[in-house]
């Protein structure tokens, strides 16, 4: 009897944190044009959310969360992944390190957030960008964005210590009305600056928008489920 080929499995890096890794894979199902069980894209995940902070490292040369996660794409690797993506925004400023030594191809965020741009026939003007101090500070959005001749409008400093960050760390702590009411007028207040739509780049962003309805969202480009799309253009890909 002939068995049907085993699909390419995909290496799922998370717990950067805990909640945004169970959206991603939330939303990798959603994106998934499957009908039944067997359509859906094979996956192992590796979830510790031990992992050093991310935008301590880049900002404050706080503990290097790299040893950590090449730890988790040793153990994915081991397990048959073929391929890896990163439920975190921040993590991608190791995305060169984590290719090279971890030995696997690894799906950028940002460049599946460009795709969606694309998508949505967004090829030039402003963009806003919510996310960490990080991710910020790293600059691999503005430099993509740049190159696709799109401005990037940043929150200020004090909307982004008003509102980003307590909305993110109360995400972590699992208080999404709140979370939700924060991220809103930070979005708000990059449409006000002109930003024609705002990049969602911070994997708690998404969640604390999509607790409730808002006059933000359709504004709004969740860098998470454009994370799940490129999984599906990857499996695709892959000959399935």
């Amino acid at each position: 009897m002939n068995k049907t080929p085993a699909s390419p499995l995909l290496g799922i890096l998370g717990g950067m944190g805990p909640l945004a890794a169970a959206d991603f894979l939330a939303k990798l199902v959603a994106e998934t044009p499957a009908t039944r069980d067997q359509e859906h894209i094979p996956y192992v995940a590796w979830g510790v959310p031990q992992i050093p902070e991310r935008s301590t490292a880049i900002l404050h040369h706080g503990e290097s969360p790299l040893p950590q996660m090449l730890r988790g794409i040793a153990a994915l690797k081991q397990a048959g992944a073929s391929v890896v993506v990163i439920a975190c925004n921040t993590a991608h400023y190791w995305h060169d390190d984590l290719v090279r030594e971890g030995g696997l191809p690894i799906l950028h965020i940002a460049d599946a957030v460009c795709d969606m741009l694309g998508e949505r026939g967004i090829a030039a003007g402003k963009v806003g960008l919510l996310g960490t101090d990080g991710t910020i500070k790293a600059g691999f959005f503005q430099q993509r964005f740049a190159a696709r001749g799109l401005d990037c409008v940043l929150s200020s400093r004090d909307d982004q210590d008003k509102l980003v960050l307590p909305a993110i760390a109360a995400v972590k702590a699992n208080d999404l009305p709140l979370a939700h009411g924060l991220a809103v007028d930070a979005v708000a207040r990059l449409l006000d600056s002109g930003a024609q739509a705002v990049v969602l780049a911070c994997t708690e962003t998404p969640l604390a928008i999509d607790f409730a309805d808002s006059h933000v969202h359709a504004c709004c480009i969740d860098a998470t489920r454009a994370l799940a799309r490129a999984c599906v253009v990857w499996h695709r890909g892959a000959g399935n």
